[in-house]
């Protein structure tokens, strides 16, 4: 299989498709907040026009209320793959939900999780605050707390879960970099000053579009009440919007400024793996080398056509 991976509007949505229909395959969503029903301007998700025709799967799964998991999208992942294996489809897995992707790429056991326990750490969490709890996980689980941000509290919760349910670290839970089947990673490597401006712009057309009035159809819908999609880049800066907290230019930038950070934090989750073929976003022919990657036998996935064509070897800027 293949996947198109990268930060948040660097293109991988229109690659995968360009690859869909010229591999004669089928793409699959890798973005964890696509899954979600009428979360589609704030997502970017592609729409009709933009698919191409392209049969596209696990977007549009969910309802806001419920919380996106990592277990069940495997799952379901999963499935998908071997249904279009069976019939001898090829799947283009797209997204930059970093753990999502690795989820279905690698031999990835999710470890169990309890509401209970679950808000026990996310209380505490309010009570003193993301990077004290971190220094708490560095204590029981070194490992993990190198690779999460002091100010990711949403995954010192979860990797604290994990270690008071199993007894053991959440670093032994992460992925081992072998993939379940063959497969290809294509990244998308967009210089950082030219991405801020594409996410500026992108939250600017998402505004224009409507996502305010989106919002709102949304909340009706029980937005409010779902742990994952309240959350979402966006999402959560019209919320406090609506409910009088600052005004509209001001949820804007916000919104471009938590965006840019997203993105800063997915460059720095796919520079980790060195298995990912990364090519210039605006190569003038970004298919066919993409195409050349494809095609290529199963070795070092760094490894290009020719010398010329060849992406660097430095990780992401």
């Amino acid at each position: 299989m293949i996947a198109v991976v990268g930060p948040t509007a660097s293109g991988k949505s229109d690659l995968a498709v360009s690859l869909a229909l010229a591999l004669g395959g089928e793409v699959v969503n890798g973005d964890a907040l696509q899954l979600y029903r009428g979360m589609d301007i704030g997502t970017a998700k592609v729409t009709a026009p933009e698919r191409r025709g392209v049969p596209h799967h696990l977007l549009d799964v969910l309802d806001v209320r419920e919380e996106a998991s990592v277990a069940a999208f495997q799952r379901h992942a999963r499935a998908v793959l071997d249904a279009l294996a069976e019939r001898g489809g090829r799947a283009v897995l797209a997204g930059g939900s970093g753990l999502y992707v690795r989820a279905v790429l690698d031999d990835l056991s999710i470890p169990p999780t309890d509401p209970a326990v679950r808000a026990r750490w996310e209380s505490e969490l309010a009570d003193v605050g993301a990077p004290a709890l971190h220094a708490r996980l560095a204590r029981v689980d070194p490992v993990a707390a190198e690779n999460i941000l002091p100010s990711n509290g949403r995954r010192i919760v979860r990797a604290l879960e994990v270690v008071e349910l199993t007894g053991r670290p959440f670093s032994a839970t992460l992925p081992r970099g072998r993939y379940v089947r063959p497969a290809v990673q294509l990244g998308l490597r967009v210089p950082r000053d030219v991405l801020d401006e594409r996410i500026a712009a992108r939250v600017a057309r998402m505004w224009e579009q409507g996502l305010v009035d989106e919002v709102r159809r949304l909340v009706d819908l029980g937005l409010r009440e779902g742990r994952t999609a309240r959350r979402a880049l966006g999402y959560a800066q019209v919320l406090r919007l609506l409910d009088g907290e600052g005004d509209e230019q001001t949820a804007v930038q916000d919104t471009i400024r938590a965006t840019c950070r997203f993105a800063r934090r997915q460059e720095s989750w796919f520079r980790r793996d060195e298995r990912i073929c990364w090519l210039e976003h605006d190569d003038p022919d970004l298919l066919g080398r993409a195409l050349e990657r494809v095609a290529q036998p199963s070795g070092d996935p760094r490894d290009a056509a020719s010398p010329q064509s060849r992406p660097s070897r430095a990780p992401v800027p």
